[in-house]
């Protein structure tokens, strides 16, 4: 048995950690050469390279010392790997992974679960376990890199954590509003995410963020927030087309009323709903359940009645399980865009406001229309139980309060 002595010894353990891998497997095999007979042995006992590799590259080097013609590359170094050689890619060893992997994360996907939000509560391990149980081998680093590749990323805290305990069925209610909104797509009927946006100041105020401008010449603003008087507040009551990628923002400036909330959806709809979607049956709405279109107000019930009988459809609603506002697909693919277009932007007008609302674009082809709403809308009106019990409203038999539709009525008006 052939023992390397420590001349030799030395001479391999700093050669090899500066060879490349088919490198390595060549210094071996010249190096077993002219150790002769027990060479690969007492190399592979040292090394803990496989017998087999330094057999290769003895045939190697002794292949590439018998061609005369053989020349290295103008790099000097030749090819790393043979042509073909490598991992191959994730989708071909395994056929299908990046969509099962968008399946589940569409479902789990932090906001509104019927289409991916671009940021996921499901950990990357947790992901790797179920495409695991689906039969895809793969590891939950590659999990992340098909993330980053679908457009998915880390994203900084959001206020969405639930105060106290979640509702027992809130999981349930982002399936069953998942289902829904996929089945109407399908049929071509629309989807919409609604939601009123803060109310903004308008006026000279400071407003956060910061935009590019010559060192030393920031835009001078007030020092103080109180409103003023004749200018007042702006709010922006906002419509998403989950299917198409657009939106609607209705800048009212009476305040946030179960009215204004339907006639903002109403002006959706006539001016760019109706084009849209000709010949469409029925028309589905997702959002939280507080406010103007809370689950428990009777005036925005009697309102989509109203609606419902004008525009002829069947209104199908779904409210967001308590404390989940924050989730709101309308949140991360409408109104996040807005903040971010308008960032160190005064709001100095109304004309302001609708200019920097309606040129909103993404990457991602969103496209936003912005309207004013100057109609009074009366507060503090009281809708009867015997006017709610006239209204042709269908309760879904899995949590009626925060699922059901509005039918066309002829005695309702």
């Amino acid at each position: 048995m052939i023992e390397l002595d420590e001349t030799t010894k030395n001479r391999i353990a700093k050669t090899m950690p500066m060879l490349a891998e088919n490198q390595r497997r060549k210094f071996l095999g010249i190096e077993a050469l002219g150790l002769g007979h027990g060479g690969i042995g007492a190399l592979s006992r040292f090394t803990g390279a496989a017998r087999s590799t330094i057999s290769l590259g003895m045939k190697e080097a002794a292949e590439a010392g018998s061609d005369p013609k053989a020349r290295p590359s103008s790099a000097g170094m030749g090819r790393i790997r043979s042509e073909g050689a490598g991992r191959k890619p994730i989708e071909e060893t395994n056929p299908g992974v990046t969509e099962a992997l968008e399946a589940l994360v569409s479902e789990s996907t932090i906001g509104n679960p019927e289409n991916p939000l671009l940021w996921t509560t499901k950990s990357l391990r947790n992901l790797q376990s179920k495409l695991s149980r689906q039969g895809y081998r793969i590891s939950h680093v590659k999990v992340g890199e098909l993330l980053k590749e679908l457009g998915y990323s880390l994203q900084l805290n959001q206020k969405a954590l639930q105060v106290g305990e979640a509702h027992v069925d809130r999981d349930a209610q982002f399936e069953h509003i998942n289902a829904k909104a996929r089945s109407f797509m399908e049929e071509g009927q629309p989807v919409i995410s609604v939601d009123t946006k803060k109310k903004e100041n308008i006026g000279n105020f400071k407003n956060n963020g910061g935009e590019y401008a010559p060192k030393g010449t920031p835009t001078q603003v007030l020092d103080h927030d109180f409103p003023i008087v004749g200018l007042g507040k702006a709010s922006p009551y906002g419509i998403y087309d989950v299917g198409e990628n657009e939106g609607y923002v209705n800048v009212g400036i009476r305040g946030d009323t179960a009215m204004f909330a339907v006639q903002s959806i109403r002006t959706w709809w006539d001016e760019m709903g109706c084009l849209k979607y000709h010949g469409a049956s029925k028309l589905y709405i997702t959002f939280d359940g507080g406010l103007s279109n809370g689950s428990r107000n009777k005036l925005w019930k009697k309102s989509l009645q109203l609606l419902s009988n004008e525009i002829g459809l069947e209104i199908h609603v779904s409210h967001f399980p308590p404390g989940t506002s924050k989730w709101n697909k309308i949140e991360h693919r409408l109104f996040s865009h807005i903040s971010k277009n308008w960032r160190g932007r005064p709001l100095v007008s109304l004309a302001v406001i609708i200019s920097l609302i309606g040129s909103t674009t993404t990457k991602k082809g969103l496209r936003v229309r912005c309207g004013i709403d100057t109609n009074e809308y009366e507060k503090g009106i009281k809708v009867s139980d015997e006017e709610l019990e006239e209204l042709n409203i269908s309760r879904h038999e899995f949590h009626g309060e925060w699922n059901y539709w509005v039918s066309p009525s002829e005695t309702f008006a």
